[in-house]
């Protein structure tokens, strides 16, 4: 079952979101070469504290306990990296997954950050995931399907130029989710089309993770003997964009974006609708 809620949810849910993209921004303003995966955890653990909220990622997962408070995925880890002693170097490329627990409702976003310059083809690897993120939150919209937002995402990417090194990977077996009163739940958001299936309708009180994965070479993917890591198999890099995004009367509303996501959005032609915390 789909978890609909009312407006007066969705304001308490966008409150958590405003919580994680403080976290991703204190983040994203401490990437830079010599610190550690282990620092950046430290930095969004204190955000989300100091804001009276608590972490969704430092639990159990599937029987699993996960350390931190933001998974850190550098390079050719796709996702669900543990945060450690690892030492970022300049032209890393590192993937930020953060989320956060306020009043009992769940926020869950992430981001993908150059650590220096990076390479090109780097560079348009984040960039093209991000817009298929983008894409994907446009369909975000009152009786559009499911597939409507997978359809668009895949779409999107696959209208890319492709890179000067290797081609456009969309991972297989990882997915966005429906969020709410748990981090996880129905329905699983794929990033490309399969089957002839179009999923539930959207009606307003949806929310769901929008969140593609992107390679530069294999969809396929492992995880390494720590049981969380996500690596491509083929060692090519990737990215990882996410939102947290209600269904509502008057459009999509991107829960943990600071604006709400009007300036994207209005980009694609979309406007998105009042911030209910404003």
């Amino acid at each position: 079952m789909v978890e609909i809620k009312t407006p007066e949810q969705i304001a308490k849910m966008r409150a958590a979101g405003l919580v994680v993209a403080e976290a991703l921004k204190a983040c994203r303003e401490a990437v830079v070469p010599g610190i550690t995966t282990q620092e950046l955890n430290d930095i969004a653990d204190k955000v989300i504290t100091d804001h009276g909220a608590t972490s969704n990622f430092r639990a159990h997962h599937g029987g699993l306990w996960f350390p931190g408070v933001i998974c850190a995925s550098v390079n050719d880890e796709i996702v669900h990296g543990i945060p450690g002693e690892r030492v970022l170097r300049e032209g890393d490329l590192i993937s930020i997954d953060c989320g956060a627990i306020l009043d009992g409702w769940h926020g869950d976003a992430a981001i993908t950050v150059a650590v220096g310059e990076a390479a090109p083809e780097h560079t348009q690897l984040s960039r093209v995931t991000e817009g298929s993120m983008w894409a994907g939150i446009a369909q975000m919209k009152k009786g559009n399907r499911l597939v409507d937002v997978s359809r668009s995402i895949e779409s999107f990417i696959r209208r890319q130029p492709l890179p000067p090194k290797g081609k456009w990977g969309i991972v297989e077996g990882y997915g966005g989710h429906g969020i709410g009163t748990a981090m996880h739940m129905e329905p699983h958001v794929l990033n490309y089309v399969a089957g002839r299936g179009k999923g539930p309708k959207l009606i307003p009180g949806t929310v769901l993770a929008i969140e593609p994965m992107v390679t530069l070479g294999t969809p396929h993917s492992a995880v390494l003997e720590d049981d969380w890591t996500v690596v491509t198999t083929d060692k090519s890099w990737a990215s990882h964009w996410e939102h947290s995004v209600a269904v509502t009367e008057q459009g999509p509303l991107v829960l943990t974006a600071f604006d709400g996501g009007r300036a994207e959005l209005a980009k694609l032609g979309v406007t998105a609708a009042p911030d209910p915390l404003a």
